[in-house]
């Protein structure tokens, strides 16, 4: 958005909303742009308040908070909401008048957008996913990231793949429970698995990324790597590549014109993928150990022995990310899963084989849980461990607008259901012990801030993913990189370390 808006003239500032909080806005700005999550409503409440004490200008607001466009303008006050890509809606706004620091009178033709006039909340209909010119007509704005206090040491994320390949649909819950089994979505050509006959939206049910951005678009290894360059020289040391499946990355020029909707087939784009990591990992900051390189998110249907092969070779050590969801196969179809547990299995051994570090999903609470989901689940998160998952990241179920399982009720917390109370325990039994044996490990690590709660040590975060550590001492400062070592376990999420050098 940043890029957006420095094309048409602006000179954008990038604020946290504590930041934004605690400021004296003495300085003119046109308008609040506010990204936000759908659990971040008071944040959003009350950084409006706050503009509306002081300014006058239009408050947009994007992010997946935008997906339910009613709810969050009428609880926030904002002007307009964004949903979905937000890059030629914003260029559109602009144009309409948006760039005079006001909110356009004609808003009634702009797709992707909903806006308040008095008490009215108007939504217009969703705006058609965007080709991939998109990354190169907005380059974004390397520069902004300076912005955030902690960037030397954050992880900052360079978009790598929008959208998602799994079309498939959930066969429970709310808008699922009107499947008709006619396996459209999963055994017809790519066209066809687009849409659904019920009006199911694709992808797993809990996750609305496929209704909103559609299948996967990749960026060029070009464009990544001059972004990703630009970040090293302003101080990042900890790149993320953002996507909702790094095996999908340009595996859509496999089948384009196209659009890529099966999660399995065809297999991963190797040659580019290849040629992406070659390219990140062969930068002087990542070749002298100054800086990282990691991904993310996997399915599990597209580790196959040579994609396995090609992480380890350029991220040796990385983490990198699969999700089971359940332990249950048939509860994994249930839900439109790319893929079962059991080949989610299969992926681990072939990702730890390969020398990576794979971390794993599982949701408590979701529709369809019961003993039987959830006996399973117990028993593959201790097989997960078994096999060399490094860590389990538990989520509660949180019911998103756009996905399948809109209409149902988010899952309870866990210690309020005895299901997934089990669940709860399992995962934090197994990660209790993982950061046990990390005790007398080495680590590189890039040091943030003083600790708030005891100003004698510092926090450190890891190159790579793994826990927060502690360092005591005052030899270094903010955004020093140093060798560590592992002495103790604070918490299920906190270590204890030295300084080796």
């Amino acid at each position: 958005m940043a890029g957006v808006l420095e094309s048409k003239g602006f000179e954008p500032d990038l604020l946290t909303v504590e930041t934004f909080l605690r400021t004296n806005l003495s300085a003119v700005f046109d308008s609040l742009f506010i990204s936000g999550m759908t659990s971040d409503l008071q944040a959003i409440q009350k950084v409006v308040r706050r503009w509306r004490r002081q300014r006058k200008g239009p408050v947009l607001i994007g992010g997946p908070a935008a997906s339910e466009p009613e709810r969050v303008l009428s609880r926030t006050g904002g002007d307009i909401a964004v949903t979905g890509e937000g890059e030629y809606a914003i260029l559109e706004l602009l144009e309409a008048g948006l760039i005079d620091g006001v909110v356009p009178d004609d808003l009634e033709s702009i797709r992707g957008i909903s806006y308040r006039r008095g008490k009215q909340i108007h939504v217009n209909p969703l705006r058609p996913v965007s080709s991939k010119r998109v990354f190169d007509e907005f380059p974004p704005l390397t520069d902004i990231i300076t912005s955030y206090r902690l960037y030397k040491s954050a992880r900052v994320y360079v978009e790598a793949v929008r959208g998602c390949s799994n079309f498939h649909r959930a066969r429970i819950g709310g808008i699922g429970e009107r499947c008709t089994y006619c396996e459209q979505c999963t055994e017809s050509g790519l066209t066809k698995r687009y849409d659904c006959p019920m009006g199911i939206p694709p992808g797993c049910g809990y996750c609305s990324v496929p209704s909103l951005y559609g299948p996967p678009k990749s960026r060029s290894s070009a464009l990544i790597i001059d972004e990703v360059s630009r970040l090293f020289e302003l101080g990042v040391h900890r790149i993320v590549l953002s996507a909702p499946g790094f095996l999908d990355y340009q595996r859509e020029a496999l089948v384009e014109p196209m659009p890529l909707t099966d999660p399995r087939s065809p297999e991963p784009n190797y040659e580019e993928i290849e040629r992406l990591l070659s390219g990140l990992t062969g930068l002087p900051p990542v070749v002298d150990e100054e800086a990282s390189i990691m991904i993310e998110n996997m399915k599990a249907s597209l580790v196959t022995e040579r994609a396995a092969v090609i992480l380890g070779r350029y991220l040796k050590d990385t983490p990198v990310s699969v999700g089971f969801e359940t332990g249950s196969d048939n509860h994994s179809r249930l839900l439109g899963r790319p893929d079962t547990p059991s080949e989610t299995l299969v992926s681990l051994r072939r990702l730890k084989e390969a020398g990576l570090k794979p971390y794993v999903y599982f949701i408590h609470g979701l529709p369809g849980q019961d003993t039987g989901t959830v006996d399973a689940t117990v028993e593959m998160i201790d097989k997960s461990i078994e096999v060399g998952a490094d860590r389990v990241i538990l989520y509660r179920f949180q019911s998103l607008p756009a996905s399948t399982f809109s209409q149902c009720p988010s899952g309870p917390p866990a210690v309020q259901d005895p299901l997934s109370k089990r669940i709860y325990d399992a995962a934090q039994n197994a990660n209790m012990n993982r950061k046990e044996d990390l005790v007398g490990e080495r680590v590189k690590v890039v040091v943030a801030e003083r600790y708030d709660r005891d100003p004698r040590f510092w926090v450190a975060y890891p190159m790579l993913h793994g826990p927060v550590m502690l360092l005591r001492g005052d030899d270094f400062g903010a955004g020093d990189v140093v060798l560590t070592r592992v002495i103790d376990v604070a918490s299920d999420r906190m270590v204890i370390g030295t300084v080796l050098e």
